[in-house]
């Protein structure tokens, strides 16, 4: 597997590798040992699933306190996936990386702890599956709005119309909310 640094520190974007023929492809999404040679050793505790429709954004999530760092991947369909550095004391709080993950490229995208989380659908039918280290903690869980002109994300709109959950649409400016010491 290939490790891509991002423009931020922490973030990380992984290319596994991927074997193919005329009957399809197997690649390794997760293999203990070789994450942790690459200096991943990461003990998850619980896999999501979610599938949406084109234009629908999920987040900008994050838990305070008890974070997630979350090993994300489409398995069907792409997304633009999006880590915001929540971190105070990091020469990047309030940046943004930005990465297209689908189902065509096999990309993984690591999300640290202490960042916030959101995507982008770009396609219907888009199954976006991720690994987490710490357990889901409804309680904990927060949002930051996926459109503060402070953080300024260059979402790949292209004339879509967004579709926000109603906990999203309640998303906070990075003013507002509780970021990490």
């Amino acid at each position: 597997m290939k490790i891509v640094p991002c423009a931020i520190d922490g973030p990380l974007i992984i290319e596994p590798q991927v074997f193919g023929d005329e009957r399809g492809f197997f690649l390794e999404s997760w293999h203990a040992d070789k994450f942790a040679a690459a200096r991943l050793g990461i003990a998850f505790v619980q896999d999501n699933h979610s599938r949406s429709q084109k234009g629908v954004l999920r987040g900008l999530h994050f838990q305070n306190p008890g974070p997630q760092g979350k090993l994300v991947r489409v398995v069907a369909g792409a997304v633009f996936d999006v880590a915001v550095d929540l971190r105070r004391a990091s020469p990047s709080f309030g940046k943004w990386v930005g990465v297209e993950l689908s189902a065509a490229n096999h990309r993984m995208f690591w999300v640290p702890q202490g960042f916030a989380h959101g995507f982008l659908t770009l396609e219907d039918g888009t199954d976006f599956l991720y690994k987490c280290d710490a357990p889901y903690a409804p309680a904990s869980e927060h949002t930051l709005a996926w459109d503060d002109p402070a953080v300024g994300i260059d979402w790949p709109l292209d004339g879509l119309e967004v579709q926000l959950s109603a906990k999203d649409r309640l998303g906070k400016s990075l003013a507002e909310v509780e970021v990490f010491a």
